[in-house]
């Protein structure tokens, strides 16, 4: 098991961090299948990725052959058996349910050889429940990447308890070849990003139920004062209120009340603003 010797790829789950990520392995050389349960979700996966390469090319981050090759080596199916064969890879970006998750790994560790490597993108359920399920589960890792994947430094390399030294070394490797800084990190509820995240974000709405200071004010205290990128509600926009929720109640269950989410963040999923994606979260966003 190699990272230079992944020369083909599954990605499963073409929304925004599959779709990601498959735009990631083809810029690096790989041959990439994204699939989808629905056909047209992972067709529009791959007009994203066409979309983000253009831009590339417009601001001068990216030659056009560069561009052009990287999409060549892109394909999507909604056909699962199809996705899988023959790849040395496969990352799943599926939503984040365990039972999903697990039902994927138990099927494609049953008719995958031993040395491809496995990797889920969960940024917070436990890989080694995952690797459970598997055919030689000391294959499985997990890769956790950032959104925008294409943008962003780092990933986090999950060493579940089945993991070899092999799987973990391929996939340390795999983020340097994919232009990432990676980190090592054991698998614990939260990982590292996740937990330490998910607390500022829970404490940042707190703070706005609170009524501390305005959305925008909150923000820009983390962005002015303590050098962050983007504000913790913004961020939470941009991941999802949903899926911050998912993780706060996984915590909270796995770790304590510290990460109990608080009523805002539950009244507004309930109320369907989920961010970005529906067009209303902490901050309006044009459709």
């Amino acid at each position: 098991m190699d990272a230079k010797n992944i020369h083909t790829a599954a990605v499963l789950g073409a929304g925004t961090m599959g779709h990601g990520i498959a735009h990631v392995l083809a810029s690096v050389g790989v041959r990439t299948r994204l699939y989808d349960v629905d056909a047209a979700a992972a067709a529009k996966g791959l007009q994203s990725i066409r979309a983000n390469l253009d831009k590339g090319v417009e601001r001068g981050k990216l030659g056009a052959p560069a561009r052009d090759e990287a999409l060549a080596r892109l394909e999507s199916t909604a056909d699962f058996d199809a996705a899988i064969r023959g790849v040395d890879l496969v990352v799943e970006a599926v939503p984040e349910k365990l039972e999903l998750k697990c039902a994927l790994f138990e099927r494609m560790s049953r008719a995958l050889g031993q040395n491809v490597l496995l990797a889920s993108n969960t940024s917070s359920l436990p890989v080694s429940k995952i690797a459970a399920v598997c055919a030689h589960p000391e294959r499985v890792v997990g890769l956790h990447f950032f959104n925008p994947v294409h943008l962003m430094k780092l990933v986090e390399v999950v060493r579940a308890q089945q993991s070899s030294e092999e799987a973990v070394r391929a996939a340390l490797e795999l983020g340097l070849r994919m232009d990432k800084d990676p980190i090592l990190v054991r698998d614990t509820p939260g990982f590292a990003s996740s937990r330490l995240g998910i607390c500022i974000g829970l404490e940042a709405m707190r703070m706005l139920e609170a009524a501390v200071a305005s959305a925008e004010d909150i923000d820009k205290a983390m962005v002015l004062g303590y050098g962050f990128p983007m504000g913790p509600l913004k961020l939470t926009d941009l991941v999802g209120l949903d899926v911050r929720l998912g993780i706060a109640e996984h915590l909270a269950r796995e770790l304590g009340p510290r990460f109990e989410p608080p009523a805002l963040l539950r009244e507004m999923v309930a109320a369907g603003k989920l961010g970005k994606k529906s067009g209303q979260g902490f901050y309006t966003w044009p459709k």
